[in-house]
């Protein structure tokens, strides 16, 4: 319904632009290399699958931050379904702070959403976007309706973190974009800056880490699914546990490469 109210030359630039962080450097361009970098054996016609999927997926995400107090307060386990159920409620009743990580899998806010939701005190690390004016407007969105107690991305909210962490506040993050305090680590065979903070949470404090991966069915039903949590040894490096978290990622980026949104640029 909203391309009814734009032109030829909206259309075109929505397809330039990112449109939840607002950056233009962001076109079919980038996404079609990013797809080749991580998937070098891929013909020209799934590229094309790939990258017009992860649009219309994208349009959706945008689409659905006007309907997300009704997600948010939805009874209907249609809607979102919830593989690993048991597991939020056990974090929940142990009542000890965990690391949820995940990717930008399809509508990758569901995954904070679910978690408060759920009962368990939650900090959600966020990225602000770089139109200042939507960036207003999207926090206001995620602490009414997805969690209410979020932290900036960056070495301005590690203080906050740590605070939250030692608080039980369990830390919910993506882990997939580019971050430039973090360490160069393997990502599909090539080194991309990759965040440590699950790493360091473990080594400082020893907790568990629990992988998250949002599917999206017949365009707007979801499910939710919560993985065993991963209990690393005392020995491993925060090198290896990133490595480690890196190669998930790319397994379930490899399980349907439609549902990942391509256009961060991890390897700059």
């Amino acid at each position: 319904m909203i391309y009814l109210f734009l032109t030829k030359d909206d259309i075109r630039n929505i397809s330039l632009v990112n449109p939840i962080t607002g950056d233009s450097s962001y076109g079919f361009l980038s996404i079609i290399i990013n797809i080749k970098k991580a998937l070098p054996s891929i013909d020209e016609k799934n590229i094309e699958i790939i990258s017009k999927k992860m649009w219309k997926n994208y349009g959706r995400i945008l689409s659905e931050y006007m309907f997300i107090k009704k997600i948010r307060n939805s009874k209907n386990e249609k809607i979102i379904s919830i593989e690993g159920q048991e597991i939020l409620d056990e974090i929940k009743n142990t009542k000890k702070p965990v690391v949820f990580i995940s990717g930008h899998f399809n509508n990758f806010e569901l995954m904070a959403m679910q978690i408060e939701k759920s009962g368990i005190n939650l900090a959600a690390i966020y990225r602000p976007l770089n139109n200042i004016f939507l960036n207003k407007i999207m926090e206001r969105l995620r602490i009414k309706y997805i969690c209410k107690k979020q932290i900036k991305k960056g070495r301005s909210g590690t203080r906050d973190l740590l605070e939250s962490f030692k608080k039980n506040y369990s830390i919910a993050l993506m882990i997939d974009q580019r971050v430039s305090e973090g360490i160069k680590c393997n990502f599909f065979g090539q080194p991309a800056l990759t965040t440590t903070i699950p790493a360091q949470l473990f080594k400082k404090f020893g907790c568990k880490i629990v992988p998250i991966y949002i599917e999206r069915i017949n365009d707007i039903f979801f499910k939710i699914k919560v993985s065993k949590p991963i209990i690393y040894s005392n020995e491993s490096s925060i090198e290896e546990i990133t490595l480690d978290l890196n190669k998930w990622l790319e397994r379930k980026i490899l399980t349907n490469p439609t549902q990942w949104i391509w256009s961060h640029d991890r390897w700059k």
